[in-house]
């Protein structure tokens, strides 16, 4: 198994969440990271899981590194029937009202260009007392279940 580890970020807690993950899965499971401002939609993986990790920032915005990803995906609509993705957000629920909408927006984008999402989205509450990883990994964990990528 492998898996891409992509993430949108505006103050680095995504990349950092990357970086935890693969030192968590090392000797265990083959990891890559790259920043979603690297990458655009003919870049993802057939042979990996593409896993996305993007915060939220502002009024429910994508952060400043997913844009670029996103507008590729918007502008191109490419058929994504063959990649898998799962992702993870981000968020602050002491903004109820757009909670975690920046890995909202990237999932529904990728769905709407027929990418196949494994596993449920997974959320973290930066108001809560809990840790990034310490929600991600087991989340990730119980995603990588269901994957069917080599």
């Amino acid at each position: 198994m492998q898996i891409r580890l992509l993430y949108g970020t505006e103050t680095g807690t995504a990349e950092i969440l990357c970086d935890d993950i693969k030192d968590e899965l090392d000797g265990e499971i083959e990891c890559e990271i790259q920043s979603l401002e690297d990458v655009g939609p003919s870049d993802l993986s057939t042979d990996a899981l593409n896993v996305f990790v993007v915060s939220t920032t502002g009024s429910g915005d994508l952060p400043f590194t997913a844009i670029p990803f996103f507008d590729k995906l918007q502008a191109e609509k490419p058929d994504l029937s063959n990649i898998q993705f799962a992702i993870f957000g981000l968020g602050d629920k002491t903004f109820a009202a757009t909670y975690n909408f920046g890995s909202e927006t990237v999932m529904n984008k990728l769905l709407e260009c027929k990418a196949k999402q494994v596993g449920q989205r997974g959320i973290f509450d930066a108001a809560s007392n809990e840790m990034p990883e310490e929600v991600a990994l087991p989340w990730l964990r119980e995603t990588l279940e269901g994957a069917s990528v080599s």
